[in-house]
């Protein structure tokens, strides 16, 4: 009789390959690495509007005066009214802010708080 030999199959042998990363490969890794931090800070910014100072915020009782919009005015008009020695833009930016308004609209029986750096009128 004959013995039958069982031997084990004979393998290529497996080099690890090296990845080699192009300079477009590098920048999109990097894009991809910096993604959360960009999402993050987008985020920051964007929410970071409403933290500005209001009325309800906690502003010092003494540091503002309030107004009543009446039908047809404006902010404008409104800051060449309570403020008629200062420049119109810098009054309503500061109005603005202090009411933490989203834009410059305003409707008549409207409650606006007024600087009073600007408060001339009762």
């Amino acid at each position: 009789m004959t013995a039958i030999g069982i031997s084990a199959p004979v393998l290529p042998s497996v080099r690890p390959t090296r990845i080699r990363l192009t300079v477009r490969g590098r920048r999109v890794l990097a894009f991809l690495a910096a993604l959360p931090a960009i999402a993050a800070l987008s985020i920051a910014v964007i929410s970071g509007g409403t933290a500005l100072a209001s009325r309800d915020d906690g502003a010092p009782s003494g540091s503002f005066t309030t107004v009543s919009v009446g039908a047809g005015e404006s902010l404008w008009s409104i800051a060449e009214e309570v403020a008629p020695g200062h420049d119109p833009r810098d009054v309503v930016d500061a109005i603005v802010r202090l009411n933490a308004l989203d834009g410059a609209t305003v409707w008549a029986g409207q409650n606006l708080a007024i600087p009073t750096e600007y408060a001339t009128v009762p």
